[in-house]
């Protein structure tokens, strides 16, 4: 049984003749009786009983039309939900930021924006970079703001930071002296890690093995203050990108790290397939303009 021919079935018994039910369906009237005998045939019954004057219902077609009336008010239902969501989703635009980001710029760009579509909604969610690069590409977030990796050809991509990582480390450690350390100088530290979700985590270690060592980790988490809690306590030292230790306290100690200097990239990314919403090609746009400008020898990896 068919969406159409409950349709067609419900027209005729609200018009009670075969021609103007066709006329009202904008099909002909021999259509319509097909598809009419196709739906008593299904059944096993017929719907009408015909007469020269007018249609009357069997009792099939009044138990037809008594479930076929609820259907159709369920399917309005849902008509005017998923307009009333796709309505909101054109007003939407979702975020996925990592808690790690100095998120001052961004929250910049937003409000900028907001000042020339003040009808547009930000969803901001925080999260590691991995998790909202997977978000993106599912299509539950429409951006991310991601530490770049590697390209992925599914995606496209503005970065908008492009800066060193530096030791932070306690305003007692051994270390709180200096001006700039070796990465080697840290073999024997322990470390105060970003969680797996994090693709920071990986630029250090890498760099760490670059170094000839594995870095001993010593705690791991998704929380950048519980992280400067440990290292303010000096439990262990951390790295962190310039940007995030502007904010630190005196507690802290930043120092250069060198041999090798670890590069770190901010991009905002989205998916290339995706269908995107007028609003959020038009958020695209203005993100290109804005961080073109505010980051002029930065690369755009978008289409």
């Amino acid at each position: 049984m068919e969406i159409k021919q409950l349709k067609c079935f419900l027209e005729v018994t609200r018009t009670g003749n075969f021609t103007t039910a066709s006329e009202n369906l904008f099909i002909t009237q021999p259509a319509l009786s097909r598809i009419i005998k196709s739906l008593e045939d299904e059944i096993g019954a017929p719907l009408f009983i015909r007469t020269r004057k007018k249609l009357i219902l069997t009792d099939a077609g009044r138990i037809l039309k008594k479930h076929a009336l609820k259907i159709e008010n369920q399917l309005q239902q849902l008509d005017a939900e998923l307009d009333k969501m796709f309505m909101q989703r054109k007003r939407q635009i979702r975020i996925g930021l990592p808690t790690i980001t100095n998120s001052i710029f961004f929250s910049k760009l937003i409000a900028s924006f907001h000042e020339e579509y003040p009808e547009v909604i930000f969803l901001l969610e925080e999260d590691g970079s991995k998790p909202v690069e997977e978000k993106v590409l599912n299509n539950l977030l429409d951006f991310g703001v991601v530490v770049l990796s590697e390209e992925n050809e599914n995606l496209d991509s503005i970065i908008f930071v492009n800066e060193k990582l530096k030791l932070v480390v306690s305003s007692s450690h051994r270390l709180a002296g200096k001006q700039e350390v070796s990465l080697q100088e840290l073999k024997k530290e322990d470390f105060i890690m970003f969680d797996r979700d994090f693709v920071l985590r990986n630029l250090v270690i890498n760099s760490c093995k670059e170094a000839g060592f594995q870095p001993k980790i010593i705690s791991e988490t998704s929380q950048l203050e519980f992280i400067q809690e440990l290292v303010a306590y000096n439990i262990g030292i951390t790295l962190l990108p310039e940007s995030t230790c502007i904010e630190l306290t005196d507690d802290f100690k930043t120092i250069t790290v060198t041999n090798p200097e670890i590069e770190w990239n901010l991009a905002m990314i989205w998916r290339k397939d995706a269908s995107l919403s007028q609003i959020a090609q038009e958020f695209v746009r203005f993100a290109k303009e804005k961080l073109s400008t505010a980051n002029p020898g930065q690369d755009s990896k978008s289409d």
